[in-house]
């Protein structure tokens, strides 16, 4: 069964103001929560992943930081911001595309699934229950223990498809 969120649809003209603003109250409620620092670095960083919908790699955030900073930042201090904002459940590693994209329900703790366009890198996060239950039942029938969990599903988004 298929959760909603309060976020806009990613395939659909928005602003993403929006986005940002419920992701970075959701980072306040969560840090807070979990007793965590929720810096100005973590902060800056959680909202250039929320700028868009389409992952957004390390050195591109490294690269918007130096610009706006007039110096060079150091990209261990990026990896770091990204390692917490991801240990809270802030934001998902996308491995295939070696980026990060903001979680759209960050208040609860669950596995990321996605459906990533392979022309535009739209990503749009899955919340279906089902996904962690099939692999769940799949890895219990083969004796497996599930560690981590990330579904990419790659194809065109119903944008790309119209353009096409």
């Amino acid at each position: 069964m298929s959760e909603t969120s309060s976020l806009p649809d990613p395939q659909k003209p928005h602003n993403h103001a929006h986005c940002v603003s419920h992701a970075l109250s959701a980072a306040e409620q969560v840090c807070a929560r979990d007793g965590v620092r929720f810096t100005a670095l973590r902060k800056r960083v959680l909202e250039l992943v929320w700028q868009s919908h389409k992952p957004l790699g390390a050195y591109d955030i490294l690269e918007t930081l130096s610009r706006e900073d007039g110096r060079r930042a150091a990209p261990p201090t990026v990896y770091r911001a990204l390692d917490f904002l991801q240990e809270q459940g802030l934001v998902h590693r996308i491995a295939s595309l070696n980026a990060f994209i903001g979680c759209s329900s960050p208040e609860h703790r669950h596995h990321g699934h996605f459906l990533i366009c392979l022309n535009c890198h739209l990503a749009i996060e899955l919340e279906e229950s089902g996904i962690s239950d099939a692999i769940a039942g799949a890895a219990t029938a083969n004796g497996f223990t599930v560690h981590s969990e990330t579904v990419e599903v790659s194809g065109l988004c119903g944008q790309c498809q119209a353009a096409a």
